[in-house]
């Protein structure tokens, strides 16, 4: 199977649902307009911070033909491209797991406090799954750091405490957090394509299998998969592989379509678009529209957002050939593990001097608030950019 070159707008947009996501986790302040962050569990609406996530996850699933169909070009077998499939959900689960487990930390049974605990795992992360340099002379150098970043994250597992009875206050898998939900969606979506190929009729029967659990589920009547929750309850759950599905099969369809007209290609994502907003309004009728919810309208009508969101930016760079603009969007695109996980380092590092430096957070003008907010996430794209240049980026 050929593996066309890669879809500049691709990168771009996940660059854009980054610096979007560093935004509206950044905002949690009094006074920002309600529409910027999340709406509460029962609330049947939605603001932007409640298709961010999902828009990341759609472009997940649209790198999966490109990064799967790469290895199957280069004549990998199904067993070696299905067991680096598994290391890196495995790689994506353990780090969420850590992540989530973070704000968990008892200072007085653990020995260390939250910050530095949580300051010493990101740095482990890094020096784990850094991409190294291959063709260098330090390689012993860059397996001794490794050996250190393993064997911090296990020095750190092993005296993990949340000083609460369940679970013996050790860590808990909880809701995998949002490293996990990606890795989650995205070993059943490569799997699937790595058994259905290019095929959009077999995967859009798997968009509709999932949406009918994601149906099921939300109507309460899974209850017989109930023991296996704790594990495969995001599977089951069904919303998490819908969204990323959908990501899958748009571009798939966009390559069939390509093939005549870019406009039609347009055109044809658009038209997906509006059709998965319609269903989620209709959907609506019985399933309010909620992010915590995990609801099957909220899915379906973000789905919708981040197709047309997408058609925008590939019209203009695919298409139009403009550029210029989108340099830190590339960057934070094809770097977006670091650009997720770094600033939380900085974040631990401020709270741990305890120096007001995002001086902006005091603001009480909302403006101020916004304009701090968005500055950060720029910056930590900035700073994305130049871990890259010092060879610092993480690759799973």
């Amino acid at each position: 199977m050929a593996n066309p070159g890669r879809i500049i707008s691709i990168d771009i947009m996940r660059g854009l649902t980054l610096i979007l996501m560093l935004f509206v986790n950044d905002l949690y302040m009094p006074g920002v307009p309600a529409w910027l962050g999340h709406m509460p569990a029962t609330f049947d609406g939605m603001g932007l911070a409640d298709w961010v996530f999902p828009g990341f996850l759609f472009m997940v699933g649209m790198a999966i033909p490109f990064s799967v169909g790469k290895r199957i070009s280069n004549g990998e077998s199904s067993l070696t491209i299905t067991k680096h499939v598994l290391i890196r959900t495995a790689s994506l689960l353990f780090i969420g797991v850590l992540m989530l487990n973070s704000g968990r930390v008892d200072a007085a049974a653990t020995g260390i406090s939250r910050n530095l605990w949580s300051i010493l795992m990101y740095t482990g992360v890094f020096l784990v799954w850094n991409k190294y340099p291959r063709e260098s002379n330090n390689a012993v150098l860059f397996n001794i750091l490794k050996f250190i970043g393993i064997a911090l994250l296990a020095l750190l597992i092993i005296i993990f405490r949340s000083g609460k009875p369940i679970n013996n206050g050790w860590l808990v898998t909880g809701w995998w957090g949002i490293l996990g939900l990606i890795g989650w969606g995205y070993l059943v979506s490569a799997l699937i394509y790595l058994a259905f190929r290019d095929s959009i009729i077999l995967t859009s029967i798997a968009v509709i299998f999932f949406l009918g659990l994601n149906i099921l589920s939300s109507l309460g009547m899974l209850g017989l998969f109930e023991p296996v929750n704790p594990v495969l309850g995001i599977i089951i759950q069904g919303n998490v592989p819908l969204i990323v599905l959908t990501g899958l099969l748009t571009i798939l369809i966009m390559r069939r379509v390509s093939t005549s007209s870019q406009t039609k290609t347009v055109i044809a994502i658009v038209a997906m678009g509006l059709f998965c907003i319609a269903a989620g309004f209709i959907l609506r009728k019985w399933f309010i529209i909620s992010k915590i919810g995990a609801t099957p309208s909220w899915g379906l009508i973000c789905n919708g957002i981040s197709m047309i969101v997408f058609s925008l930016i590939y019209w203009i760079t695919d298409i139009r050939k403009s550029l210029r603009w989108s340099s830190l969007f590339r960057v934070a695109g094809e770097n977006s593990l670091t650009t997720y996980l770094a600033p939380d380092i900085l974040y631990y590092a401020i709270w741990s001097i305890n120096v007001p430096i995002l001086i902006y957070k005091t603001s009480h003008s909302p403006l101020i608030v916004i304009m701090g907010s968005l500055f950060w996430a720029f910056m930590m794209v900035g700073l994305t950019s130049l871990l890259a240049k010092l060879s610092i980026k993480l690759r799973l």
